[in-house]
């Protein structure tokens, strides 16, 4: 048995600033780089890989999130965040660059989308850091709080993953527009800088975790389940990448993709008998006999597959589908984020005064379901504006799932296990959210076939289409000719959208049933903490 830490007033609150700094530099890179994605792809002749730019953040940071958090429970959360920070700035700088290296990866040129490989690449760099920085935050937070007033701090971050979510479509229309920027003999593409930006907040975030962030003691005696490690890396990856590839670039009954999946399946299956004999497995077993736990996890699964997998392609739609500038996309946006930090926000209070949770989760994912439903309502001709309303509503739908979920899992599991089931929190949204992202892009392909049938008859697309449409809205006022071919692209492309958030309909409706299925104990207040 070891004795908790104590904290004072004052550093509590200097340890909830620094962490705010790390979350807002997380959950802005998120938010920027959707809206510039267009023009990015356009740039990079790379449309085709357009997924994949969110999907490699996602890939690496999610299979790197359990090793985190029992690193950070043997180790202490302070150095895994300094190497989550380090790392993510690297990561930065190199995806900012992108395209300038002269490289041939993979067999790709500059001229044929080899910049986007290499943006791809940079950006599953930024993944390894990126995976450190919101699971450190999230496991310091329960190191120093109880679980009642952690309501009230996670509708704090909630906020924070709001006011992010705000400037991030903001900036990143911004420099989208702006063009090239010259730095005396250097040229910078505008869409450049919303990787940039990040440089400076970096710096910041590393001033206040090494100088102001007092020392966090809290260890729990152990080893590194590395076995489990890579069979977590060996199980997912061939997942996601099948998910990413099957049904676009190959069929789904092709030999690499019933491989692929085939392997995963091994590898899941090696994974769990090598977490039932480890001494200190990566992801204990018995947390699943925790129905909070399992079900919590399950609907957090289902939620960010949903989500994620809509709000990656709504700049899209909004740009290329109704025809709005990146801009004009990026403050479309900004309801989401305004319904997300009200809804957030008021229900950390709620929390925080009553200790009850189920209610807020299950009236969140409803409306979120609400604000979807609306959304599918729009057609081709939709103007901008009244995108917006509805996407308003899914933001306040978002608000409590944004921090609650993970709350409700950590006030039923014992304080040994707080890294890990943390952790396995944070694990199970980035796998929502990356599969949610993989799916979606394999429906938008499958889908701009069938659209294009529906509107052209059998005329064939392809997001090589897409990519001319891109080319012409960024070139300026087009003929008539060219104006006509376009809008015919538009009007396929909302239709293959359209088609897609039905999807996200009926998987919200699932993590609707399963969130009404997850147990509703009061969380616990301030008070002694055993750690055995």
């Amino acid at each position: 048995m070891t004795e908790p830490q104590t904290f004072t007033d004052a550093e509590r609150k200097v340890t909830l600033a620094g962490l705010m700094i790390v979350f807002l530099l997380s959950a802005l890179d998120q938010t920027i780089v959707s809206t510039a994605m267009p023009r990015i792809a356009s740039q990079l002749h790379g449309l085709t890989l357009y997924a994949w730019v969110t999907t490699a953040y996602l890939l690496s940071s999610t299979v790197m999130v359990p090793i985190y958090g029992k690193l950070s429970d043997l180790y202490g959360r302070k150095p895994v965040l300094l190497s989550g920070v380090v790392m993510f700035t690297l990561g930065s700088a190199l995806c900012g660059m992108s395209g300038q290296f002269e490289l041939n990866l993979f067999g790709v040129d500059a001229a044929h989308g080899g910049g986007m490989v290499q943006l791809i690449l940079f950006r599953g760099v930024q993944g390894l850091g990126g995976g450190a920085l919101m699971i450190s935050a999230f496991s310091i937070i329960a190191d120093i709080f109880p679980p009642r007033e952690r309501g009230r701090f996670a509708g704090l971050f909630g906020s924070v993953m709001g006011l992010a979510s705000i400037l991030g479509p903001l900036v990143g229309g911004f420099f989208t527009q702006i063009g090239a920027t010259h730095l005396g003999p250097v040229v910078v593409d505008g869409w450049r800088w919303i990787f940039y930006i990040n440089l400076p907040l970096s710096l910041l975030a590393l001033f206040m975790v090494i100088v102001k962030m007092p020392a966090l003691t809290r260890r729990v005696p152990g080893t590194v389940d590395w076995l489990g490690a890579a069979l977590i890396v060996t199980t997912f990856i061939p997942f996601l990448l099948a998910l990413s590839w099957g049904g676009r670039d190959y069929a789904w009954g092709s030999p690499r993709i019933v491989g692929l999946l085939a392997f995963s399946a091994a590898g899941l299956v090696a994974f769990v008998l090598a977490e039932a004999r480890a001494s200190h497995p990566i992801l204990p077993l018995a947390l699943f006999r925790n129905p909070t736990f399992t079900r919590a996890n399950g609907a957090l699964l289902l939620v960010s597959m949903a989500f994620m997998g809509v709000m990656s392609f709504l700049p899209l739609y909004l740009q290329l589908g109704l025809g709005a500038s990146p801009s004009a996309s990026g403050i479309a946006m900004l309801p989401l984020m305004l319904g997300m930090i009200l809804a957030s926000t008021a229900s950390g209070l709620i929390v925080n005064r009553t200790g009850r949770f189920k209610t807020l989760l299950l009236a969140g994912v409803g409306v979120m379901l609400l604000g979807l439903f609306l959304l599918v309502q729009t057609r081709t001709g939709t103007p901008v504006w009244d995108v917006s309303w509805r996407v308003f509503i899914m933001g306040i739908g978002l608000g409590p799932g944004q921090s609650l979920f993970n709350v409700a899992i950590q006030n039923t599991v014992e304080p040994r296990d707080i890294g890990v089931a943390t952790a396995s929190s944070q694990f199970f949204r980035q796998i929502g959210s990356t599969i949610g992202v993989a799916v979606f892009g394999t429906l938008l392909t499958n889908n701009l076939a069938s659209a294009a049938r529906s509107v052209a008859g059998a005329r064939t697309f392809s997001l090589a289409d897409l990519e001319g449409l891109a080319a012409n809205r960024a070139a300026g006022p087009a003929s008539p000719t060219t104006a006509s071919m376009d809008h015919a692209t538009q009007t396929i492309l909302a239709l293959a959208l359209h088609n897609m958030f039905l999807v996200g309909l009926a998987i919200l409706g699932l993590a609707l049933l399963v969130s009404a299925t997850i147990p509703g104990a009061r969380l616990k207040g301030r008070g002694p903490v055993r750690d055995d």
